[in-house]
């Protein structure tokens, strides 16, 4: 039954998540292309879903790299020199994934000219969703780490120069600035004194801000 071959086709892809480089070559003289079975899968495919073309492999690129994928392999087809790059696909199933693309030219042995390119596709979706994932981990880390005395060096100057939590972040910020000092930094040392003199701090925050 249908269901039974989507299944099938489903666990498939599943099983071969795993595994997502595969070969392409493109034949300049005629523009054809020939893909491997992971190379349909990479972009969402089953072996024989599709003709592979120039038109489909430029198609499925998201509309922000196509061009500079165009580009790319205009210029091998052109020198037959190695290229590479990582860009963005939209694949069969309208996921976007990331792939990297490597390859170089190859040229008849008696005319010299470049007459095909040869490389790979890879998926590198989970291994740039892991970069993405950690670095925004160890961002929100900082921001949480900085986020404690900021927030009390600003309590410190609204209680004792009656301003707002704006016009008080904004004064932490410039004298930061003014002192190429972090923050962070800036905001533990005026905390640091306002604890030690108590309420007649004013004066001294003053002095660590000009």
């Amino acid at each position: 039954m249908s269901v039974d071959n989507n299944t099938s086709r489903n666990h498939h892809r599943t099983r071969d998540a795993g595994k997502k480089a595969g070969q392409f070559r493109l034949d300049l003289g005629n523009g054809t292309w020939w893909w491997s079975a992971e190379t349909y899968r990479v972009h969402g495919f089953e072996p024989g879903d599709v003709v592979p073309t120039t038109e489909l492999v430029l198609a499925h690129k998201h509309p922000d790299d196509r061009g500079n994928v165009r580009g790319l392999l205009d210029r091998a087809a052109a020198t037959g020199e190695p290229f590479s790059s990582v860009h963005r696909i939209m694949d069969a199933h309208g996921v976007e994934r990331y792939v990297a693309l490597v390859g170089q030219g190859r040229r008849d042995r008696e005319s010299g000219e470049v007459v095909e390119l040869m490389g790979y596709f890879t998926d590198v979706t989970a291994t740039i969703a892991a970069r993405a994932s950690e670095r925004t981990r160890r961002d929100i880390a900082a921001a949480a780490e900085g986020r404690g005395p900021i927030e009390q060096a600003k309590g410190v100057l609204i209680a004792t120069h009656g301003v707002s939590a704006d016009e008080a972040f904004a004064r932490l910020k410039q004298a930061s600035n003014d002192k190429n000092v972090r923050l962070r930094d800036l905001a533990s040392v005026v905390v640091d004194e306002a604890m030690r003199a108590g309420g007649d701090c004013a004066e001294r925050v003053d002095a660590i801000l000009r």
